[in-house]
């Protein structure tokens, strides 16, 4: 197999280990609880500060590429990840978990943008359709895997195991890396946004963590709305400060290019939609079937079988029809498949809802590729740092929201019909909601030109220097 073959599995590899410890603890709360005395409410801190180290570093991800070398970062991503999750292993307490799960996410936030860094560097924009197939596939897989895995292993041997497996996948990553990716870096690397950085992780914080615990009463309603407006009075600020500043932390300029933005404004309304589901179906499943997670977690992964097979039509479907017909007819089918949740009960056939979230797998993980190769359609080489920092911090921010209008939407409900627990019966809103906001995107895809992305889906001659687009 050849380097340019291999790099888009090598970096797969490192993607899936991030995608699924986002999910794998969630099956496993009740036995880590009982192992370090708290409550598995409590215990839900270990997955909001996950995702907020991983929305707080990926800022910084791109210019750290830029100056000490994509490979170097990359293999001390992985480091910095398997350690974390060495430690998570380790914990007896709360504290000590949540400050592992923090690391584990510094982690994390390094190996996304700069994987996908590493791979518009090194794959040729023509090859680049088929190399995103192959790095969406983890962010598929992973979360979806996570729930029967965690389930499986805290089963059957100890909850331990859902963290020390990452060890010797990152060890055999660190190596991969070490042999064949290339160590790409900027010729002359930009000055560090410190001011910038600082603003940007006040603002994603603020807004990541309100969002990733409301819903969840896991601290009071006040500071929940406090958390929300101090993250966006950050936001504010950085948006000020970042017109003055010649090398942002967080580029928005790049919202400028039309294929940038609608890669970024409608991936951003249909990834709520897809955080949302593996945080619902498992729990409809658990909760309103009464089935065990392992069981739980088998049916959902049945959703990873469509989305492999989505790998092989990308290219085809996309030099057929174009980025702008399959992205916006393919948000209403995804969208859809999630809405179609809605209407699983305890008597619905397995078969009928294996085969929803079968071709839902397919749908959206076609959507990921498409939307991943557009966003870089038409970014200037110099800019491709910038833009993976951004599109990363986007995609972490709208799964967070996903999560949060999941779970506000079964919160309601259960308040809602005055009940003491929750039911199979209050998630069907919950899910709805969420599949509509994911088919809203189609009405930013629908505006694209017809020849959008057309050089990355091999639909015309690849264009003269005069004729690429540039950020002004």
């Amino acid at each position: 197999m050849t380097h340019d073959r291999l790099v888009p599995w090598i970096v797969a590899v490192a993607l899936f280990m991030e995608n699924m410890d986002s999910t794998v603890i969630a099956t496993s709360l009740p036995a880590i609880a009982e192992a370090i005395g708290t409550s598995p409410l409590t215990l839900k801190l270990a997955v909001t500060s996950y995702l907020l180290s991983l929305a707080v570093f990926i800022p910084i991800s791109g210019w750290t590429a830029d100056r000490f070398g994509a490979r170097t970062v990359f293999r001390a991503a992985i480091a910095v990840f398997v350690l974390g999750s060495i430690g998570c292993a380790l914990s007896e307490s709360l504290t000590q978990l949540v400050i592992a799960r923090i690391v584990q996410g510094m982690g994390g936030a390094m190996m996304t943008p700069v994987g996908r860094l590493v791979l518009v560097r090194t794959v040729d924009r023509r090859a680049l359709v088929n190399a995103m197939a192959w790095v969406s596939i983890p962010a598929m897989i992973g979360p979806l895997m996570g729930p029967p895995l965690g389930g499986f292993i805290t089963t059957y041997a100890s909850w331990h195991w859902i963290f020390l497996i990452n060890v010797p996948m990152g060890i055999v990553g660190i190596y991969l890396v070490t042999r064949y990716i290339e160590d790409v870096r900027a010729e002359t690397p930009e000055p560090f946004d410190l001011g910038g950085f600082l603003l940007s992780g006040l603002a994603v914080a603020g807004l990541t963590f309100g969002l990733s615990v409301a819903g969840f009463d896991l601290v009071p309603w006040q500071i929940v709305v406090a958390l929300i407006a101090g993250g966006a009075l950050a936001l504010v600020l950085y948006l000020l400060r970042a017109r003055r500043t010649p090398a942002p932390v967080l580029d928005f300029s790049l919202l400028r290019l039309p294929t940038f933005r609608a890669s970024f404004v409608g991936g951003f309304l249909f990834r709520i939609g897809v955080g949302a589901l593996p945080f619902l179906l498992p729990l409809l499943l658990q909760i309103g079937f009464n089935l065990t997670p392992f069981q739980s977690g088998l049916i959902t992964f049945s959703a990873t079988i469509g989305a492999l097979t989505m790998k092989a039509a990308a290219a085809p479907v996309l030099k057929r029809f174009g980025f702008r017909n399959v992205l916006t007819a393919n948000a209403l089918l995804a969208g859809a498949s999630i809405a179609a949740c809605a209407l699983f009960s305890i008597t619905t056939p397995f078969a009928i809802v294996i085969a929803i979230l079968m071709l839902g797998g397919f749908f959206r993980s076609l959507q990921f590729t498409s939307i991943n190769a557009l966003a870089y359609a038409d970014v200037p080489p110099a800019r491709i740092s910038r833009a993976t920092s951004l599109s990363a911090v986007g995609q972490q921010m709208s799964l967070a929201t996903g999560v949060a209008i999941g779970a506000l939407s079964v919160e309601l409900m259960v308040r809602f019909n005055e009940q003491a627990t929750i039911t199979a019966a209050d998630f069907p809103v919950a899910f709805v909601a969420v599949g509509l906001i994911a088919m809203t995107s189609a009405l930013v895809f629908v505006f694209l030109s017809p020849h959008a992305g057309a050089e990355m889906a091999n639909r015309m001659p690849v264009p003269t220097e005069n004729s690429d687009q540039r950020v002004g």
